[in-house]
């Protein structure tokens, strides 16, 4: 009897737990959707190749925390090697892997992929889930030449969100 109990106690907790990261929006694995894609992708970003970056980087309540985009200093790193800030690296590097000049992605990056339980405060909570705008601008300083075919975004979520898995 005892058992028994323990054991819904225990599926009544991660049933609850689950909900509650839905509703706040926080993931558990890293989420990547395509917002935008240029109609030919003649370069596309592979491990080892240096991208300049335009991103914004927002809790999961819409808080912005960082943005190149406001600075008009895009980012610059080696994809792949972990020259990321301390704290989202992985996320991006798994995340912007095979994106193609002049594409904008979305990522959420889950805190095990970010700055963890700890965080970093005061700005970012424990256990904060890291969403990220990004735009690729230039792989190996090859910047977009295709023409675009699709509209911009609207900022709603698409349906073309997938994990880093399923690349």
């Amino acid at each position: 009897m005892c058992l028994r109990y323990s054991i819904c106690l225990i599926l009544f907790s991660l049933i609850s737990l689950q909900a509650f990261a839905k509703k706040t929006g926080d993931v558990s694995e890293l989420q990547i959707g395509v917002k935008f894609k240029p109609a030919t992708c003649e370069v596309k970003a592979h491990k080892g190749d240096m991208i300049k970056v335009h991103y914004r980087g927002k809790l999961t309540d819409g808080t912005v925390f960082d943005s190149s985009f406001e600075r008009d200093e895009p980012f610059e790193f080696e994809l792949g090697s972990g020259q990321v800030i301390k704290g989202w690296w992985l996320g991006w590097d798994q995340g912007l892997l095979g994106a193609c000049v002049g594409e904008k992605r979305k990522l959420k990056i889950p805190a095990k992929l970010g700055y963890g339980e700890q965080g970093s405060p005061p700005t970012i909570p424990g256990g904060a889930t890291l969403i990220f705008d990004t735009e690729l601008l230039a792989v190996n300083e090859k910047p977009a030449g295709g023409e675009e075919h699709q509209e911009e975004d609207d900022g709603e979520d698409v349906d073309d969100t997938y994990g880093a898995d399923e690349l």
